[in-house]
């Protein structure tokens, strides 16, 4: 079975439109090499090199040699393994009349980042992409997605135990391998100790003491652990939105796993009858449908809203220069709520949606509306 990503390569053919190069970032496993291969066999004259190939790391060796004559699509795979190609990349892109187009893939790790931010500044788009979401897969299948997660192989393998089996060989090569690779150099059952820590406090405000407590170690330390999850992609870091109301407000992140698949594997759920009865079921849902609302809006500025008197909001978005709130409700039938009426009226939203697991949309107001997790790949702001 093939899932077609049309977005994702509108926004890489978008961005290319202002660049000469598009950073595509995004986990291990998420299939940006797929889509890379997808683009470069549409594009006449495409040169592709994937730097897990000894033989293209060869061929890399003179970089400026190797480039300066193609024409057309150029993908560089795994581009963090040779990080000195980003200083040649900036030669061949200051030169007039160049006509190549440059796709940049890697996960996401220090050195691709640094290397975009410094030696590319100005001259390359970053594109964020993450696993398979509801416009992918369709609206239907929420409940198997939500399941497995958005990786494409753990969605898409014939059954359950087998995509829970490649997500539990996914942790252990991601702690074991992937994070040596991108030059972290903590012990993978400390890692594994920490991420299993913020599965279970998925949905809740960061506490660096408590973790820091937990693990032994300091603050700081817990924090760096915190960083390099949320820099591999595999936490969301939701930062809290405040402003001058008169009202105490949290000034302390939400911290979410990224996939619900990995999430559920980290928890030991292994099929949707033990998910439905799991304490975590209700703030799985919850970040499961944040993901799927940044998704379809195409955003990085998502916030959380809290108050110390008891208010909350689970995502706040700006677009285009208004207030949209949405809470995640996992419930046969939502109705409002003391605090939602707080968020509507202190933040000024121009809309609340409360995005529930049921079939039926409907309206309990004005400004309130509930929508099915199903159609929220069909929301318009």
């Amino acid at each position: 079975m093939h899932v077609d990503r049309p977005r994702a390569r509108d926004r890489i053919e978008r961005s290319w439109s202002a660049h000469p190069a598009v950073a595509l970032l995004g986990p291990r496993q998420c299939g940006k090499t797929t889509l890379a291969r997808e683009i470069a066999d549409a594009a006449p004259d495409a040169a592709f090199f994937d730097l897990e190939s000894a033989v293209d790391r060869r061929r890399l060796e003179q970089p400026e040699l190797a480039l300066a004559g193609l024409r057309g699509l150029v993908v560089i795979d795994e581009i963090q393994r040779l990080p000195g190609l980003f200083e040649t990349l900036r030669v061949l892109l200051d030169r007039p009349g160049g006509t190549a187009r440059y796709l940049l893939l890697g996960s996401a790790s220090p050195a691709l980042v640094k290397g975009v931010s410094e030696s590319l500044a100005g001259r390359a788009a970053l594109v964020d992409l993450a696993g398979f979401d509801l416009h992918e897969t369709g609206a239907s299948s929420w409940r198997e997605l939500w399941l497995r997660g958005g990786f494409p192989r753990s969605f898409l393998l014939p059954d359950l135990a087998a995509s829970r089996n490649w997500r539990e060989n996914f942790v252990r090569t991601f702690l074991e391998r992937d994070l040596a690779q991108l030059g972290i150099t903590v012990p993978a059952e400390t890692i594994r100790r920490f991420w299993t820590m913020v599965a279970h406090y998925h949905g809740q405000i960061w506490n660096a003491a408590e973790f820091a407590r937990a693990l032994g170690s300091a603050e700081r330390t817990a924090r760096n652990y915190l960083d390099i999850l949320a820099g591999a992609f595999m936490v969301r870091v939701l930062a809290p939105w405040f402003e001058n109301i008169r009202k105490r407000q949290v000034k302390a992140p939400k911290i979410y796993l990224r996939d619900s698949g990995l999430l559920h594997t980290l928890l030991d759920v292994a099929t949707a009858d033990d998910l439905a009865g799991h304490p975590k079921v209700g703030a799985s849902f919850e970040g499961f449908a944040i993901e799927q609302v940044m998704a379809t809006i195409e955003t990085r500025g998502g916030y959380y809203w809290a108050t110390h008197g008891g208010a909350e909001l689970d995502l706040l978005i700006t677009h285009r220069g208004r207030r949209y709130g949405f809470e995640c409700k996992y419930a046969d039938a939502p109705g409002t709520s003391r605090s939602m009426r707080i968020a509507l009226e202190d933040l000024m939203l121009d809309r609340l949606w409360i995005v529930y697991p049921g079939t039926e949309a409907y309206d309990l107001d004005e400004r309130i509306s509930v929508l099915p997790i199903s159609s929220v790949p069909s929301l318009e702001l």
